[in-house]
C-alpha cells in the first residue's frame, strides 16, 4: 500500500482506544488476527541504540511515570522496546521525520529515519498504549499494559507544522508555555510560532533596554471581551519572560524537536516598546511621552518612526533575540533559523503627517509610505540574512517587493501565499478564514466570547494548505502550515485550550496526514478516532470544547464578542 493511497480503512484499528490521531501513512496487523502484540510490565527494557538515548530518556519520563514501570536500559530481559536510527526510512519514506513501528509478540521496535522521525514514533507507542499513558502517575496498579500487534510506515505531509501563540494580548506563564510544548509533541508539531510583542505587551527581556520589561510589560487595565464590549477587567495585567526563561523554553521545545520562531512586531503593533521608550515613536506627530500601554483591542495608530534611531534600538533587541534563539537550536530543522518581523497591520496615518517620514521618503527616493514600511522590512531582512538568519513576516511585506530569502505567512486568505510562491517565496498558509483558533467553534448562543468565522471541527479538518492553481514548482514553496490562536478575548489557560482544542488535533492531522482532497475526507473516521482522543486530552487536563457544546463554566454570558461574519472565500 503506498503512502498516498486514499483507502482510509488504513486509519481503522478493531479497537477504538488505539485509534492514532495524526492518522499514519499506512497501518497493518503484524500477526495473523491482529491481538496483542506485546506486553509492558515491570520487566520491559529499552534497548537504546547509539544516537536514541534522548528518546529513551523521554519514554521513562513519560510513559514510565503513567504505567509505574522504570523501563530500565537493556541488559539481557527479552521484553524490550528497541529504539534505533535507520537513515534509509528518510528515503523509502520520503522524510528525514519518518519512522517504522512493529510490535510482533516478540519485540516492540521503532525505527526513526532520524532522531525526529523515531520521536514521532515514541508519540505513536504512547498512543497505542492508550489514554491512561498520557497521565503523569499510576491511576490503577496494572501488571501490565497489552500493546497491539501492528506495524505503522508513518511520515509528514509537509515540514513546517506550526502553532501560533499570543502571549502578548494575554501573557502565559512560563509552566502554560511549556505545556503546550507537550500537546504540540503529542500532535506531531514541531515549529512554535512564539508572538511575543505587540500594543497590548512586550514579553522578552533584552538587557540593554531594562523599560522594555519595566514598563511596556504591562498595561493598568484590560478589556474584557471584544473591543466592542463595554467591560473592562479594573486590574494591571502583565508578566515576562527573563532570558534565562526563554533559554529554557528553546532547550524544552528543542528535546520534542520543536523549532521556536520568536515574533518581534515591527514597525506596527509596538504601541508597548513606545510607552517604555517615546523616542522610537513620530514624537514631531504626537506626543509620545504621554502613551501608555495600551488597554484595548485593535490596531494601534502608534507605530514606530522611520529613523536611524528606531533602527539601531531594535538592532540591539535583535542581536539579543538571535542570542537567545540560536539557528541550531534543534539539529534536524531549518526553522530554528527564522525571526518573524510581523510588518502586518502598520497604520500611516502618523507617518502621512509626520515631517521626519517625509524626509525619509524623499532622501530614499520611495514612492509613498507603503514603500517605507516595504524599506524598514527590507533593512532588518538585509540585517539578518548577514547573520545567517531569515526573516518570515506576515503577507503584507510582499507589498513593495520582497528580498529573496524571506519567507511569508499568509493570514489574510491564500491570495499572499499565491503571490508568494510564484514569486519564488517559500510560505506558511495559515489564512484566518481556517486556521484562527481564537474564532468561533459554533454559531450557538453560547460560544463564550464568538468573534470571526464559524470554524467547526469539521471544517478544520477540510481545510487545505496547498492553494488551487500553483504549478508543481510553485506548491514545492508552501514549507507547510499553521494555526494561529490570538488570546485577545481568550484571558486565561482554560480558554486557551478551549478554543485551540479539539480543533488543534484536526488540524495537525492535516499537517501531518496525507489525505484526499477536502471533500473526499473521512470526517466520521476521524470523529471516530477522536472518541479516543478526547480521553487522552482528559488525561493530559486540556480544558477541550466537548462535542455537544461549551459545559456551564465555559461560557461567558454577558461578555460581547464580534457579529457573525459569513462564510470565508473560496480560495
Amino acid at each position: 500500500m503506498s503512502d498516498d493511497t486514499n483507502d482510509d480503512k488504513r486509519f481503522l484499528f478493531p479497537d477504538p482506544d488505539v485509534a492514532l490521531v495524526p492518522a499514519p501513512s499506512r497501518v497493518s496487523a503484524s500477526l495473523p488476527g491482529g491481538g496483542t502484540g506485546h506486553v509492558i510490565d515491570a520487566d520491559t527494557e529499552i534497548d537504546a541504540a547509539e544516537g536514541t538515548e534522548r528518546v529513551a530518556q523521554w519514554l521513562r519520563a513519560t510513559v514510565g511515570a503513567a504505567t509505574g514501570f522504570p523501563l530500565r536500559p537493556h541488559r539481557r530481559n527479552v521484553n524490550r522496546v528497541l529504539l534505533r536510527i535507520v537513515p534509509s526510512l528518510a528515503g523509502e519514506l520520503g522524510s528525514p521525520e519518518a519512522y517504522r513501528l512493529c510490535a510482533d509478540g516478540s519485540l516492540i521496535a521503532i525505527d526513526g529515519a532520524s532522531e525526529t522521525g523515531l520521536f514521532w514514533g515514541a508519540q505513536t507507542f504512547r498512543q497505542l498504549l492508550g489514554p491512561e499513558a498520557f497521565r503523569r502517575a499510576p491511576v490503577a496498579r496494572r501488571q501490565q499494559w497489552e500493546f497491539p500487534a501492528v506495524t505503522i510506515h508513518d511520515a509528514p505531509r509537509f515540514r513546517w507544522r506550526g502553532l501560533l501563540l499570543d502571549v502578548a494580548r494575554h501573557f502565559m506563564p512560563k509552566e502554560d508555555v511549556l505545556r503546550y510544548l507537550d500537546l504540540m509533541a503529542a500532535h506531531k508539531l514541531n515549529v512554535f510560532h512564539f508572538h511575543l510583542t505587540d500594543d497590548q505587551g512586550w514579553r522578552i527581556e533584552i538587557k540593554r533596554y531594562p523599560k522594555l520589561t519595566e514598563t511596556a510589560s504591562w498595561r493598568a487595565r484590560s478589556k474584557f471581551g471584544h473591543r466592542a464590549s463595554p467591560r473592562w477587567e479594573e486590574k494591571p495585567h502583565g508578566g515576562y519572560y527573563t532570558q534565562d526563561d526563554i533559554r529554557e523554553i528553546v532547550a524544552y521545545a528543542a528535546e520534542r524537536h520543536i523549532a521556536v520562531v520568536p515574533e518581534i512586531d515591527v514597525p506596527g503593533h509596538s504601541q508597548a516598546a513606545i510607552a517604555a521608550y517615546p523616542e522610537l515613536g513620530n514624537t514631531d506627530v504626537i506626543d509620545t511621552t504621554a502613551l501608555t500601554v495600551w488597554d484595548n483591542w485593535g490596531i494601534s495608530a502608534n507605530v514606530l518612526a522611520p529613523t536611524d534611531t528606531t533602527l539601531r534600538f531594535y538592532e540591539g533587541v535583535f542581536e539579543e533575540v538571535l542570542e537567545l534563539f540560536p539557528a541550531d537550536a534543534v539539529q534536524s530543522s531549518p526553522f530554528s533559523s527564522f525571526v518573524h518581523v510581523g510588518g502586518d497591520e502598520c497604520r500611516k496615518e502618523q507617518w502621512t503627517e509626520s515631517v521626519t517620514a517625509k524626509t525619509r521618503i524623499a532622501d530614499l527616493g520611495l514612492t509613498d509610505e507603503d514603500a517605507l514600511q516595504s524599506w524598514f522590512i527590507g533593512h532588518f531582512d538585509a540585517w539578518l540574512s548577514a547573520r545567517g538568519r531569515r526573516l518570515i513576516g506576515w503577507d503584507e511585506i510582499l507589498e513593495g517587493g520582497l528580498a529573496e530569502g524571506a519567507a511569508v505567512s499568509s493570514w489574510r486568505g491564500y491570495g499572499g501565499g499565491i503571490a508568494a510562491a510564484r514569486a519564488g517565496h517559500d510560505v506558511v498558509m495559515c489564512p484566518e478564514q481556517y486556521v484562527y483558533l481564537d474564532h468561533r467553534q459554533a454559531p450557538g448562543e453560547d460560544e463564550p466570547v464568538p468573534i470571526g468565522f464559524v470554524r467547526t471541527l469539521e471544517d478544520v479538518y477540510r481545510f487545505e494548505p496547498v492553494p488551487d492553481g500553483l504549478t508543481e514548482a510553485e506548491a514545492r514553496q508552501v514549507l507547510g502550515t499553521q494555526a494561529n490562536v490570538w488570546t485577545e478575548v481568550l484571558e486565561d489557560t482554560a480558554r486557551v485550550d478551549y478554543q485551540t482544542f479539539p480543533r488543534l488535533a484536526a488540524f495537525a492531522e492535516v499537517a501531518w496526514s496525507r489525505l484526499p482532497a477536502p471533500a473526499e475526507r473521512d470526517f466520521a473516521g476521524f470523529e471516530r478516532r477522536m472518541a479516543a482522543h478526547y480521553g487522552r486530552l482528559d488525561a493530559l487536563g486540556v480544558a477541550y470544547r466537548p462535542p455537544a457544546g461549551p459545559r456551564p463554566w465555559q461560557r461567558r454570558p454577558g461578555v460581547l464578542g464580534r457579529p457573525l461574519e459569513g462564510p470565508p472565500p473560496n480560495k
